[in-house]
């Protein structure tokens, strides 16, 4: 089935020295720009990341530090890239949690005024994970081989689900688990600890999670001595832990937040 878009959609993905939103430097960048009258246009270039590439990330996607020393640097191409995006929709392939807050972070170490939330974001993945059947039914059966003849049930889910967690020790113990990144871990043993920060979801206000949404939708940190405690409350009741955040070694995004929080609590 061909889209039907109203503003062009680029499809993004990118190539990075390692995972991490504040630290890490893109590599490579790949833009697929889809017009609404279904004409296509690609751009793809290396970038300098002007830091070395870890063995690591080379052994993932190739690119060497010999790959990308002509190459030019972000903040060289960014205005030309930003030119590229403008009135563009975006897409890709766990692009909401990696590519477009490191694209973005990328955007504001080069000065260059591109705002991100004001476009739409089609991210695959989380159509893929949505609209797989994840009932616990379904699982049962995967897992288990069994019926759930009494879903809905508490005991029996509860039963189920214990059940199903077991199965799952026996097919993924030892597996590898690749994420969008290409990274590779082996996420599923026997720990509680280890399962539970693997299951867990996100409610990220910036892109690091240095700010989530509480169960009440308020902004709380998610860091440090204040973790757990409203943002606002922290920023009235002590007004030097603004000024410590901005000077700090945070992601520029997180401190964009902060900012826009902290101007919408003097406003009127």
């Amino acid at each position: 089935m061909e889209l039907t878009l109203k503003n062009p959609l680029v499809f993004l993905d990118l190539e990075t020295t390692g995972i991490n939103i504040a630290s890490d430097r893109i590599v490579e960048i790949a833009l697929l720009k889809i017009q609404p009258n279904g004409d296509e246009e690609e751009k793809v270039m290396l970038i300098n990341p002007e830091m070395p590439i870890p063995e690591a990330a080379t052994r993932i996607h190739g690119i060497t530090d010999a790959s990308v020393q002509n190459a030019p640097t972000f903040k060289e191409v960014a205005k030309n890239l930003a030119r590229f995006l403008e009135g563009c929709d975006l897409a890709g392939f766990n692009s909401n949690r990696f590519d477009i807050p490191l694209l973005a972070e990328e955007f504001l170490r080069a000065e260059v005024d591109i705002d991100f939330k004001k476009r739409k974001f089609v991210d695959v993945q989380a159509i893929f994970h949505k609209m797989e059947k994840r009932t616990l039914a379904a699982a049962y059966k995967f897992y288990c081989n069994k019926e759930l003849t009494d879903a809905h049930s508490a005991l029996a889910d509860a039963r189920a689900t214990y059940e199903v967690l077991k199965a799952q020790l026996d097919q993924y113990e030892g597996a590898e688990y690749e994420d969008a990144n290409g990274k590779k871990t082996t996420p599923i043993v026997n720990d509680v600890e280890k399962l539970s920060q693997f299951s867990s979801y996100d409610r990220n206000v910036d892109y690091m999670g240095r700010i989530i949404y509480d169960e009440n939708g308020v902004e709380v940190f998610n860091f440090g001595k204040n973790k757990g405690l409203a943002v606002e409350k922290v920023l009235r009741e002590q007004p030097g832990y603004y000024g410590w955040i901005l000077n700090g070694d945070f992601p520029l995004y997180t401190k964009k937040v902060l900012t826009q929080i902290f101007i919408r609590m003097k406003s009127p």
